[in-house]
């Protein structure tokens, strides 16, 4: 499996559109810093054409340094920086979007 990492604020940069481009399964999507910003409920429609068999999971610390709690989408799930340690020891390879 694959772990795309993704930082960016889905407003201010590209890479969030060329990763969804890319990205099949079996793979894992983790937002991070602003790409937390991507998984919010208004932002559902970027996801929409994402395949349910890839995970997608959002940083819980960045989620919380942005005051995104309320409005997280339900596609994604919120894990520690311990689990996205533990995630990255079972990916193959993992793919950084900056």
């Amino acid at each position: 499996m694959v772990l795309h990492t993704l930082n960016r604020a889905p407003h201010s940069s590209l890479v969030l559109a060329d990763c969804l481009r890319v990205i099949t399964p079996p793979a894992a999507l983790l937002l991070i810093e602003d790409g937390t910003y991507a998984a919010t409920r208004n932002n559902e429609l970027l996801f929409q054409n994402l395949d349910s068999a890839i995970d997608c999971y959002v940083l819980q610390a960045d989620i919380d340094a942005r005051g995104l709690n309320p409005l997280l989408s339900p596609r994604f799930t919120a894990i520690s920086d311990s689990a996205f340690v533990t995630l990255t020891t079972q990916c193959e390879r993992i793919q950084s979007w900056y």
